[in-house]
C-alpha cells in the first residue's frame, strides 16, 4: 500500500503528543500490510457517498483518509476521535 498525505495530515501530525505519533507510525505500518486488520477497526464514514475512511491508532485517536486507486491512500487528517469526526470533509 502506498500512502501519501495532506498538508493538514502533516501538521496534525507534528503537534500530536509524540506517543501518539510513535502508535500512529506503527498503526501505519499494520494499515500498509493489512488496511482491514482487526485492531485498526477500519470504517468508511458516513455519508458513505462522501467516500472518506478512518482507522484507529489507539481508543483516542484517528486516522482520516481517502483511496485514491488501487493500493494507494492520501492520509487527510489525524486526531482524536471527537474532534475527528466533526471535520467537513
Amino acid at each position: 500500500m502506498e500512502v501519501f498525505t495532506t498538508e493538514d495530515f502533516e501538521k496534525d501530525y507534528s503537534v500530536l503528543p509524540k506517543q501518539i505519533q510513535k502508535k500512529a507510525k506503527r498503526q501505519e505500518q499494520i494499515f500498509k500490510d493489512n488496511p482491514f486488520y482487526p485492531s485498526l477497526h477500519t470504517e468508511k464514514l458516513h455519508p458513505k457517498s462522501r467516500a472518506v475512511w478512518s482507522f484507529r491508532v489507539d481508543k483516542n485517536y484517528r486516522v482520516i483518509f481517502r483511496v485514491l486507486g488501487k493500493n494507494k491512500v492520501v492520509f487527510i487528517a489525524i486526531g482524536p476521535h471527537d474532534w475527528i469526526y466533526r471535520i467537513k470533509f
